[in-house]
């Protein structure tokens, strides 16, 4: 019988392919791994459900959410506040399914902090030259915001040691194949 149900925490800089990988991730292991939907308040990008992608709340009724103590972790990033629901994180669990989080590094640190028991996957670009080149081609922020990203980035890279497992993004199918087989061995599978 598999290990009991278990936190999955994957970080790493925005462009890296997280979204990517765990899509696929989901895709494959949908009966048994459920993506925990964050709350932030920065405004929806084109194509994003609210529930789906993210639940789109205001700077204000996020802050009243933090002062309820709704959040098993928040952090503001990129200036929008971001949080994973303590709830739903317990109700997945206690279904016997694992629970993924697609976090950022101050999160997951944060998370860390707090020695909660789960599995921390950072997921690193090949080269800072790479991560920079994807996020201009993407084509979904500004200059500025690319550049704002990038510094981000420089912390977020420095902390990857701090991670059970770092997954270097280099080929989709590899770094996918290596994700799997590190949750799969986790679960005794």
């Amino acid at each position: 019988m598999a290990d009991k149900a278990k936190l999955i925490v994957v970080s790493g800089p925005s462009g890296v392919g997280k979204t990517t990988l765990l899509k696929k991730l989901l895709d494959e292991y949908k009966e048994r791994i459920v993506f925990s939907v964050s709350f932030t308040s920065r405004s929806p990008r084109i194509n994003e459900k609210n529930g789906k992608d993210y639940f789109f709340v205001s700077k204000e009724e996020f802050e009243s959410d933090i002062i309820k103590g709704m959040f098993l972790e928040y952090a503001v990033v990129h200036g929008n506040y971001y949080g994973t629901s303590k709830k739903f994180i317990e109700n997945v669990l206690e279904s016997g399914r694992d629970c993924l989080l697609d976090i950022d590094v101050q999160g997951g640190l944060n998370l860390m902090s707090k020695k909660i028991d789960a599995m921390f996957i950072f997921i690193a670009p090949p080269s800072f030259d790479a991560l920079k080149k994807r996020l201009e081609n993407r084509s979904t922020d500004s200059e500025e915001v690319i550049l704002k990203r990038l510094n981000d980035a420089r912390f977020e890279l420095e902390q990857k040691d701090k991670y059970d497992y770092i997954v270097v993004n280099n080929s989709l199918g590899r770094a996918y194949e290596e994700l799997k087989q590190i949750i799969l061995k986790r679960r005794g599978e």
